[in-house]
């Protein structure tokens, strides 16, 4: 028998030969598989070992040749995924990357997995392989099939599993790693991550194929790294920098797609649920919300395919999700300060919840909500009721809104209309920022056909004028652009004063 090569001993890619670890839930899939009839999904992120313990676990039953095997992401394999349901005795078909198929074909798969069931069907058996939370989509089809299908979750593996895969391959290659205890802590539990990084260590120290005799590799786990990181740099520096800047970059705004990638990057998991992760980055829930609720996020997706075998975002369960292992990796290697500077953002830290909150009679709601959507449209965020609606239910809403107009935006708009001085939710409103003048904090627009009298005290302040006479969507864009560039200074401000500190 030949001695092994590196290459075969720890693989990138394709199904380990010598380095095949069994993942805490092997038994479990191996008694899902050879009951009949009966859905299997299994889910979890990519490079955790799903389909190579599926493939391991066939091999194991002796019933691999009878499968057949589909992939969503394959075009003439979608259209055999599609027809399924209209068939019968379809014997074991596994669809592997179920989260990339069309809505409509998602609900008649979870439709005929219900049906197979049901009926006991020993002729026909489906499984479904997907990124996290996979199987949500199926029960959202169908809620009462989550008893008639077995799900199984790949999370991370244990450090023991890593552990074992990495003594197998030293086992194969008849060397010892001096970084085995770094190798398992950068993996965070990912057989792919851990295959690479001893892979680069091989080759670093020269070692191609089993060695004679029992070798210690001495090298820097430092080095190794900054060499992994820096062949992921090329493969994905370009990728996370166009998904961080969103569909334009906005030096003005509130980097909410970077924040995304942040979040990302900071989960523990390969996935991010956006709505938790909105409740714990409350100062960004207004601009990333933003991009979030009115699609823009899903549609930016959608219109950037390179970005598709990287990323994947569900607008049903909105959760964001890696594709590939090692972006995962680049991406939590990333020194996030010099990553947002080298995209063109100013900063990425904030001191307030929200940029502006705007403060206006009833009446004035439609250049009220002209403003928010300008402001919004360029990712900065702006405090406007009707879209806090929903967070507002329930609440105290003095209590709700005090602090924001006090303290939690930057910035006070007025929008000083004929009707400001006479409704009783103005008069509160400006009872919690009147204070915020002196701090140059409130910026007031009066309107051409409701001057300042000569008493107004927000005539010692600068201020803007809103010319009601004149052409509205283009005034709306007048003050706009003169508020962006009012929160461009500040960030750039901002951006001097942390490099001074």
């Amino acid at each position: 028998m030949p001695e092994p090569l590196l290459e075969e001993v720890f693989k990138v890619s394709g199904i380990p030969t010598y380095t095949f670890v069994k993942p805490s839930e092997y038994t479990k899939l191996i008694v899902s598989l050879r009951t009949p009839g009966r859905g299997l999904v299994v889910e979890g992120p990519s490079g955790i070992g799903k389909t190579t313990s599926i493939t391991k676990a066939l091999d194991e039953l002796n019933i691999a040749g009878d499968i057949l095997k589909l992939s969503a992401r394959k075009k003439e394999d979608r259209e055999l995924i599609a027809a399924i349901p209209g068939m019968r005795d379809i014997g074991t078909v596994i669809i592997d990357d179920f989260h990339r198929l069309d809505e409509n074909v998602k609900e008649s798969i979870a439709d005929y997995m219900k049906t197979l069931a049901d009926e006991e069907d020993e002729k026909s058996k489906l499984v479904i392989v997907g990124i996290n939370k996979v199987g949500d989509s199926l029960i959202k089809f169908a809620s009462d099939l989550n008893n008639r299908i077995d799900t199984i979750r790949f999370e991370a593996n244990p450090e023991e599993k890593v552990r074992e895969l990495i003594e197998k391959g030293e086992a194969a290659l008849n060397i010892t790693f001096n970084t085995k205890e770094e190798i398992i802590a950068a993996s965070q539990g990912s057989f792919h991550i851990a295959q690479m990084l001893c892979r680069e260590t091989c080759i670093k120290t020269g070692i191609t194929q089993r060695c004679k005799e029992n070798t210690e590799l001495t090298v820097s786990f430092e080095v190794i790294k900054e060499k992994v990181l820096e062949d992921l740099h090329r493969l994905f520096f370009a990728k996370a920098r166009l998904f961080a800047t969103g569909p334009k970059l906005r030096r003005e705004g509130r980097a909410p797609y970077l924040h995304l990638l942040y979040w990302l990057a900071d989960s523990n998991e390969w996935s991010l649920q956006i709505d938790q992760a909105m409740v714990k980055y409350p100062e960004h829930k207004s601009s990333v919300g933003q991009v979030v609720d009115k699609g823009f996020l899903e549609n930016f997706l959608a219109n950037n395919k390179e970005l598709s075998d990287i990323l994947h975002y569900d607008s049903n369960t909105r959760i964001l999700s890696v594709e590939d292992p090692k972006f995962i990796y680049f991406i939590r290697n990333i020194i996030w300060n010099k990553f947002a500077e080298q995209v063109g953002y100013l900063t990425i830290n904030f001191s307030s919840k929200y940029d502006f909150a705007l403060s206006f009679a009833g009446a004035d709601r439609a250049l009220a909500e002209a403003l928010f959507n300008y402001l919004s449209s360029h990712e900065i965020s702006v405090f406007y009721d009707h879209n806090e609606q929903h967070r507002i239910l329930a609440e105290n809403v003095e209590d709700y809104l005090a602090p924001i107009y006090r303290s939690e935006a930057q910035f006070v708009i007025v929008l000083l209309g004929p009707e400001y001085p006479k409704r009783i939710w103005t008069k509160f409103e400006s009872e919690q920022f009147k204070a915020r003048f002196g701090e140059n904090s409130v910026i007031p627009i009066w309107f051409k056909n409701c001057p300042p009298g000569l008493f107004d005290e927000t005539i010692r302040y600068g201020g803007l004028e809103f010319d009601n006479t004149a052409n509205f969507e283009a005034e709306v864009q007048r003050l706009g652009d003169i508020l962006i560039n009012k929160i461009l200074e500040k960030r750039a401000e901002s951006k001097v004063s942390q490099k001074e500190s």
